[in-house]
């Protein structure tokens, strides 16, 4: 699968003292608020559809069954063009996120593409959260970098979120250099850091490069209420899982 990689940009890291080449020009995005109750793919479950709350009706269910039967090319047509066209716009979203749980990273694609094609269909960024999310989960980080690219395309701006799953999709393959930069990119854009930016950040930097990680503990005073109380809760809890492994 071809990089999704372009362009040239320099960028200067002067907080954690690097100089890096960024060659991933589509990183650069823009001050939308972080929507409610996040979830990066590094944190265990999924996020529910769109924000709603609600049971996946037997319609999405069977789609779902259908499309994990189809074998080939032909079948999975058919069932497109006979279960998913009839499906209404709230049960596909509902099998997309049902897809998602059961890591059906194929599938997936298979029913965003759909979606995307759909006349109703209007760009929405938490969609895009969650394909980066699985991308990551997969480790599958060209496909992570493409679908955040797509966003510009799409005629999204990079929230919060989408910076947090790209970091959380880099550190899952131990690409703590790209991480940080996606941090740096996601201030330099306007984004603001929340929690889980930084308990992303010091979980997975501490284990690998203890001086960002040191860095990433103090700028909790710039953009967090109670920095010292939620540090105090993140160290805990690393010490805690340390213990049980």
């Amino acid at each position: 699968m071809e990089s999704t990689l372009m362009g040239g940009l320099q960028l200067h890291l002067p907080q954690l003292g690097l100089r890096q080449n960024l060659t991933n020009s589509s990183l650069h995005c823009c001050t939308a608020a972080p929507p409610p109750n996040i979830i990066c793919g590094l944190r265990k479950g999924l996020r529910k559809p769109l924000g709603r709350s609600r049971v996946p009706s037997t319609e999405a269910i069977q789609a779902v069954q259908s499309l994990k039967l189809a074998k080939s090319t032909s079948k999975m047509e058919d069932v497109i063009n006979t279960k998913l066209s009839r499906l209404l716009k709230a049960d596909l979203f509902d099998a997309l996120t049902e897809l998602q749980r059961q890591n059906e990273l194929e599938l997936s694609l298979q029913v965003f593409k759909f979606m995307q094609k759909e006349e109703w269909y209007e760009p929405d960024i938490r969609l895009y959260h969650g394909m980066i999310m699985m991308m990551g989960k997969n480790k599958m980080i060209e496909m992570a970098e493409k679908v955040f690219h797509e966003l510009k395309k799409d005629g999204l701006e990079a929230d919060t979120r989408a910076f947090n799953e790209m970091m959380g999709a880099y550190l899952q393959v131990d690409m703590v250099e790209r991480a940080v930069e996606t941090y740096e990119l996601m201030k330099a854009s306007g984004c603001i850091p929340d929690k889980l930016t930084f308990k992303i950040l010091i979980k997975n930097l501490e284990k690998f490069r203890e001086e960002f990680a040191v860095v990433v503990k103090k700028e909790c005073n710039e953009y967090l209420d109670s920095p010292e109380k939620f540090l105090n809760d993140v160290e805990q809890k690393l010490t805690t899982k340390g213990r049980i492994l």
